[in-house]
């Protein structure tokens, strides 16, 4: 089997639950080509899936020094750091992957560390310049009404999570989020 299906067979098993395989196979990639970064990446993955965050960082270590390029790695490692409480190495990451490909998913990483940082305002304020910046992302949307729901401010919170039920009618969160209200 090639490295890439080997990889997909990973990716597969990750998706399915069946983690025990998913690892596995990352240290298979790993010893198949150990210059790639992808068995490591799987890996960090893995360990995340298992709320295993240390572990889960040593991998993407290994990832970054493959291909520091890579803003997915920032970000997962960020998040990891989060989980963790290591605020101030999780916004380094966050701020590294934006600045490699203005990741939506590290901007939206970055407003969870500022509210875990105590930075309500700075978060409301960072997010209002992104749904300003790209109005059509939905995740902005929900995070802003999570926001204003979690403020007591149910009203603003709802008129957030109406247009992203416009914007994904299908979102079962956004749904439940409604329903709440």
């Amino acid at each position: 089997m090639s490295f890439e299906e080997t990889l997909e067979e990973g990716l597969a098993s990750l998706r399915e639950g069946d983690f025990d395989e998913a690892l596995d196979i990352a240290h298979s990639l790993q010893k198949m080509e150990p210059e790639a970064a992808d068995g490591f990446h799987l890996e960090a993955m893995t360990f995340q899936k298992l709320n295993q965050w240390e572990p889960s960082v040593e991998a993407l270590d290994k990832a970054i020094a493959l291909e520091p390029e890579k803003s997915g790695y920032y970000n997962l490692r960020g998040f990891a750091q989060l989980q963790m409480e290591q605020l101030s190495d999780a916004e380094k990451d966050f701020k590294k992957a934006i600045d490699l490909d203005d990741s939506p998913a590290a901007h939206r990483n970055l407003v969870l560390y500022k509210i875990m940082n105590d930075q309500g305002n700075e978060a409301i304020s960072y997010l209002l310049d992104r749904i300003r910046n790209d109005p059509k992302d939905v995740e902005n949307w929900i995070l802003m009404g999570d926001l204003m729901q979690r403020a007591g401010q149910a009203e603003k919170a709802r008129s957030y999570y109406e247009q992203a039920k416009k914007m994904d009618p299908e979102n079962e969160y956004v749904q439940g989020q409604l329903d709440e209200l």
